[in-house]
């Protein structure tokens, strides 16, 4: 697996174990609330093939308030 493949899977394993630990009871709120921002901007661009080849963020519905 290329590097930023092993990268990319990891940081959105370790997002996804954040959220199962968020969502248990006693949960350290302060904690998932440091952490959730880190790895989210921590995330390394997606590597190829993960979204089709026309794909664009800047595609969809407006969102409430913005105007196409």
């Amino acid at each position: 697996m290329c590097p930023d493949c092993e990268d990319f899977v990891r940081t959105v394993f370790l997002l996804g174990q954040l959220a199962l630990y968020a969502d248990t009871s006693g949960a350290d709120e302060t904690f998932v609330n440091a952490v959730a921002p880190c790895l989210a901007v921590s995330l390394p661009d997606p590597p190829p093939g993960v979204f089709p080849p026309d794909y664009s963020p800047d595609d969809g519905p407006d969102y409430p308030g913005e105007s196409s």
